[in-house]
């Protein structure tokens, strides 16, 4: 992680090496002898035979080139065969989020008694009032949360800290959460993180996926949530409602406006109905 990329890119980049060292050892190559066009051939056959497409390419051919810095740094490769790589432009999408009122749905659900519920709930809230990452969510704690400022202390993408802003209807989402923790694991030993799961360690991904499309599916919503869904919602919502790119460039923690400029999308029913009141061959 000497480059302070996050945990689970640095696993990524793990696998994506050993995918291409597997594929090394099948033609007989030396992966520190290797030539480009021997290197251009494997990630031509993740786009033609596994049908890759081009933002899996990108990162496996980033991971290529970390490898390959590695070994020289390490002194067991005379020369970089991806020296000379150009990584596949990406295309810039604008990410799909949810609606005003497919949100607003889920925020007027009622979550009910049950732990699981009570938990998804207060995790939704949480998501789209301050737009963090969901395992920035699961890495709260209790002394992360600013109930009398409104702030949440996170940390990001390679241990970055931030402050992010949270309204007062997330905090009290959050709270009816922790008194039903309180009632669940009160002089019991927990985890300190604030989502715990029924044994009462830390909750993971995959159950906190899992709840929330469960909440979803109960609310009605019509496009199926996720965590990171949220964050999508959060930032395109702020940018719609007039938030400038550098404040909302902030609260994400990204490290460049570029990455923030995908939210600077318009909407088409926006578009329309400008169209129909101002065009002067109404």
């Amino acid at each position: 992680m000497e480059r302070g990329l996050a945990k689970n890119t640095c696993l990524a980049y793990a696998g994506d090496a050993e995918a291409f060292l597997a594929y090394c050892e099948v033609r007989k190559t030396d992966p520190a002898l290797a030539e480009a066009p021997f290197v251009e051939a494997y990630l031509w056959s993740l786009k033609s035979v596994r049908k890759l497409g081009p933002a899996s390419i990108f990162r496996k051919t980033e991971a290529l080139r970390a490898f390959y810095r590695y070994l020289r740094l390490e002194g067991k490769a005379v020369k970089d065969p991806t020296a000379n790589f150009r990584a596949p432009k990406l295309p810039r999408k604008v990410p799909r989020f949810l609606d005003k009122r497919d949100m607003e749905k889920l925020l007027v659900y009622p979550s009910g008694e049950a732990f699981a519920k009570v938990r998804a709930a207060a995790a939704i809230e949480l998501l789209y009032a301050s737009g963090i990452r969901v395992s920035e969510l699961l890495g709260l704690r209790l002394e992360s949360v600013n109930f009398q400022q409104g702030w949440l202390r996170v940390f990001g993408k390679g241990a970055k800290e931030r402050m992010v802003p949270v309204h007062a209807a997330a905090l009290a989402r959050l709270k009816e959460y922790l008194a039903a923790r309180q009632q669940k694991f009160g002089g019991q030993p927990a985890a300190e993180e604030l989502f715990l799961n029924r044994s009462g360690e830390r909750l993971s991904r995959v159950t906190m996926w899992k709840d929330i499309v469960a909440y979803g599916r109960e609310a009605g919503v019509e496009i199926k949530p996720h965590p990171h869904l949220f964050r999508h919602t959060f930032a395109s919502h702020l940018v719609q409602g007039g938030a400038d790119l550098r404040s909302v460039q902030e609260m994400l923690g990204h490290a460049s406006l570029n990455t923030t400029q995908i939210y600077a999308h318009v909407d088409k029913g926006d578009v329309k109905r400008a169209h129909d009141k101002y065009h002067p061959d109404k």
